[in-house]
């Protein structure tokens, strides 16, 4: 099957899936199909193709636990984070629709933590924001050779569920890294950073 015709299922899936099913579902056969493939990174979806703009624009659905605590899961995980890091990209964060699954996950690098690691989670949701608001640069890796400046608050509170213990869990997190999050989550409502540059 080809990247295209697997993309146009899985855009079908998670519509359906947001249509007709609670918020939590379990991954779907093409959905599989997208995190099992041979390649070490994934393509990155960009606003510049019409297909790929239509997962951009699909709000996400959360895991099931049990996809949570699986090795397809963790296949997932390392995925997301070689793309960001590949040398094409260089990015500090990216989301499941970036690479075309429309589920609640980001990778987001930890600039607030000793080493500045890239660290995943599934089901997050900004839960809280406290403090100011800031005008700051933005750009994204779906939106190439463009950047904005977006209103963003410096202090946020997420939910997420710790892919290790399968808990629910909750931190406070603060400057650049609270942009990061805000930036990836709004992905997984099918919100660009273009909706709200100034």
């Amino acid at each position: 099957m080809s990247a295209r015709a697997l993309l146009f299922f899985a855009v079908c899936a998670a519509l359906l899936a947001g249509c007709s099913r609670s918020r939590q579902a379990p991954l779907s056969a093409e959905e599989l199909q997208l995190v099992l493939a041979p390649d070490s990174i994934m393509r990155v979806l960009t606003v510049e193709d019409s297909l790929d703009l239509a997962v951009l624009r699909t709000p996400s659905v959360d895991f099931a636990l049990a996809d949570i605590g699986s090795e397809t899961f963790a296949t997932l995980a390392r995925k997301m984070v070689a793309t960001v890091t590949s040398p094409e990209q260089d990015g500090v964060g990216i989301a499941g629709p970036q690479v075309g699954l429309n589920r609640r996950v980001i990778a987001v690098q930890r600039f607030d933590k000793a080493g500045e690691p890239f660290e995943v989670y599934p089901n997050i949701r900004i839960t809280a924001v406290h403090g100011q608001q800031e005008l700051g640069a933005e750009g994204c890796l779906s939106i190439p050779g463009k950047r904005g400046n977006v209103m963003r608050w410096r202090n946020v509170d997420i939910a997420y569920v710790c892919p290790e213990t399968l808990r629910d869990t909750s931190e406070s997190v603060h400057g650049f890294t609270a942009v990061i999050f805000q930036h990836e989550c709004d992905h997984l409502d099918g919100v660009l950073y273009t909706d709200k540059s100034e």
